[in-house]
């Protein structure tokens, strides 16, 4: 299928905007049934208000206090443990995944 840059009127600011052939192929490729109603500008406007996090931006770190649950020690785990699911210090993790290794 051969596709071919068409130009598209933006809904936010009535600018219009060139899809490309190569986003078009994108968009086939991912099969999206429509075709983008936004500039780049109004689309990162929109992101923003919406709180979505901008392309390149990092996130805060989560670091959480719990209990191993291998040794029972005190420890501190970059990530928010899921209820139910076990949570190792960093010495009961590397020994389960060299015991996962040799096995």
């Amino acid at each position: 299928m051969e596709f071919q840059d068409k130009v598209l009127k933006c809904i936010d600011c009535g600018a219009d905007f060139v899809f490309t052939a190569g986003e078009q192929l994108f968009f086939h490729d991912k099969q999206f049934k429509n075709e983008p109603k936004r500039c780049k500008p109004c689309k990162g406007k929109r992101a923003s208000m919406l709180g979505s996090t901008p392309p390149g931006a990092t996130y805060p770190k989560v670091e959480t206090r719990t209990m191993c649950s291998g040794c029972g020690k005190e420890t501190t785990v970059p990530f928010k443990p899921t209820q139910g699911r076990p949570v190792f210090c960093r010495e009961c993790f590397q020994q389960k995944r060299t015991a996962a290794a040799t096995a």
